[in-house]
């Protein structure tokens, strides 16, 4: 565990007592993978991001990061480790696009720091790397769904993180956007990034993710490389439901099989 990227062990987690949330959970991310954490709705994903993040404290367990526990990080260093791209994200004021992204240097500057030239010019570089350039000086909260999630992405990547954590990261965008931002994060990953992203579509993991952990009832149902984990049967005990895994062109589809009408529907 102290030699991955991300270790956790024995994770015990709740909000409520006797609601646990995270149970007994232990699981390892290689450096520089591309990890999809997959599993339904409600069953712990975005706990667990958090969690790792240390934005919650588990009541049990221990976290490793980089192989140094989580307690001995001052949260000011964990920020220049990690970064997270949450599901959704209020924008409280009315910044620039340019203005917003560069909050992402925060943790990089000493206390009263300005950012400087070579920060802006980062800011730049990664809008131009998002291909959302042309937005630098519109407001943030006069942008569309897609467009800012790929502007947060942009301010997560100026932490310049070693982990990037996306929270269902597919959510909300159309196929075209989809397949955009997964190659996104397919490039971040080959430039030494470990990518850990949460999503409740197969799909989304079979595209892009070489790792996988199947999560159900917050505890780790099975987690290894995505063409051994990644299974008819290991996906139907997840989801509880039939599903058939296909390969198609040399690429693994997911396939919901509807028992009641005799239909097969992929699933998304």
């Amino acid at each position: 565990m102290k030699q991955s990227m991300i270790g956790l062990e024995n994770i015990q987690f709740h909000y409520d007592p006797g609601k646990t949330i995270l149970n007994d959970l232990s699981l390892s991310v290689e450096k520089g993978s591309i990890t999809a954490i997959l599993g339904p709705n409600g069953t712990g994903k975005t706990t667990l991001l958090h969690t790792i993040l240390g934005l919650l404290a588990p009541q049990a367990g221990e976290i490793w990061i980089a192989g140094k526990n989580i307690a001995d990080y001052k949260r000011s260093e964990l920020s220049q480790v990690m970064a997270l791209v949450p599901q959704s994200e209020v924008v409280p004021f009315n910044f620039r696009v340019i203005e917003y992204v560069l909050l992402g240097r925060t943790p990089q500057l000493g206390f009263l720091d300005m950012p400087s030239e070579q920060d802006i010019e980062l800011v730049r570089e990664t809008l131009d790397l998002l291909e959302v350039s042309h937005l630098e000086q519109r407001a943030v909260t006069e942008l569309s769904g897609g467009e800012q999630q790929m502007v947060v992405l942009a301010r997560a990547l100026v932490q310049q993180p070693q982990v990037l954590l996306r929270d269902e990261p597919t959510s909300h965008l159309d196929l075209s956007n989809k397949g955009r931002l997964l190659k996104i994060l397919e490039t971040l990953a080959q430039r030494g990034v470990t990518i850990v992203f949460s999503t409740h579509d197969p799909d989304a993991a079979a595209m892009i993710a070489d790792h996988v952990i199947l999560l159900k009832a917050g505890a780790v149902l099975d987690a290894g490389l995505i063409e051994k984990v990644l299974t008819s049967e290991k996906l139907t005990q997840t989801y509880g439901t039939e599903v058939k895994v296909l390969e198609i062109d040399g690429r693994l589809v997911t396939l919901l099989i509807n028992g009641r009408f005799g239909k097969i529907e992929e699933v998304i």
